[in-house]
């Protein structure tokens, strides 16, 4: 079997091959929960494109409650969840080009169930849409009062700390990001986007330790969550951990075998390994799921092309 070494500079130099023209769409990956935090199966997502032109997708959650989204036209979208015995509820998230957006968790709550203290519940929907349009507009502080102005009357809502957490990011307030995300899983404990988030929070501001720790605690509270495997799998590459990062993609991978980035780490760590039939296998099947990633569709190109044989 040929052994091949590839260097530090040539999996560089393949990074920046030229990536194919057409990928000019983004995936929206999310998850639709119960008021206790239940996956709730077989929902009706539709998403609807805000920016005046008619882009719409339809799809439901598979059994863990989870739905993915591909050919995502970038831009504003209202994402909406509805399922018989429920309330339906929807958020605006911004879609991005190229690797997949992760939502934060839709909430329907049983319409037996529907008041909300302090509010009612169409206050609130118009609260949170106001709050979240100030967010995509990139109006940061205008949203982050809007969403404290939500607190008053209901201080419990995880969606409106994680979302306060993220406009402290976007305003590099580490204190306030902090905050945010940590009150978020204070009320959610297996809130997994808040994890992964508090972790580039201390990730950005050089503190690469605290964060794998806390990528290790969401392991534990939300290690069913295949986003959270796969960014703890990222933190423990960027650590040098290798063993560990594979172990964690390749949960990601059982979690969820449709997402293709983990399938494009455990490729390049088999290549660091001349590992070169692993490599092929894992390189070949990221390419088969449609990835998002230009850049890492072009390694995984340059890479196939160095290992696998001349005919």
């Amino acid at each position: 079997m040929k052994r091949f070494l590839l260097t530090a500079g040539l999996l560089a130099a393949l990074a920046f091959l030229g990536a194919p023209a057409s990928a000019q769409t983004g995936t929206a990956r999310g998850k639709v929960v119960d008021d206790k935090g239940q996956p709730v199966p077989d929902a009706a997502i539709l998403l609807e494109y805000q920016g005046g032109v008619t882009r719409m997708g339809d799809t439901k959650t598979n059994k863990k409650g989870e739905f993915t989204q591909v050919g995502v036209y970038p831009g504003v979208y209202r994402i909406t969840a509805s399922k018989e015995g429920y309330q339906s509820a929807f958020i605006e998230y911004k879609i991005s080009l190229g690797d997949a957006s992760y939502l934060p968790d839709i909430k329907l709550l049983p319409k037996s169930g529907a008041g909300v203290p302090g509010a009612t519940r169409d206050e609130l929907g118009a609260a949170f849409k106001k709050a979240t349009e100030l967010t995509a507009a990139g109006q940061w502080d205008a949203a982050e009062a809007a969403f404290r102005e939500i607190l008053v009357k209901t201080p419990s809502i995880p969606e409106v700390h994680y979302n306060l957490g993220y406009v402290g990011s976007q305003k590099k307030d580490w204190a306030a990001a902090e905050a945010g995300y940590l009150k978020a899983i204070e009320l959610r404990p297996n809130y997994g986007e808040a994890y992964v988030a508090l972790a580039r929070v201390y990730q950005d501001q050089g503190n690469a330790a605290k964060a794998t720790e806390i990528m290790a605690k969401a392991a534990e509270t939300a290690g069913d969550d295949a986003k959270v495997q796969f960014n703890l799998g990222v933190f423990f590459l960027n650590a040098g951990k290798n063993a560990e990062a594979t172990t964690a993609f390749q949960k990601a991978v059982q979690l969820d075998p449709s997402s293709p980035e983990p399938y494009f780490h455990l490729g390049t760590i088999a290549v660091g390994q001349n590992q070169v039939p692993e490599a092929v296998a894992h390189l070949e099947k990221y390419l088969s799921l449609n990835p998002q990633h230009p850049q890492n569709v072009a390694t995984a190109q340059g890479l196939l092309g160095y290992l696998k044989p001349k005919k």
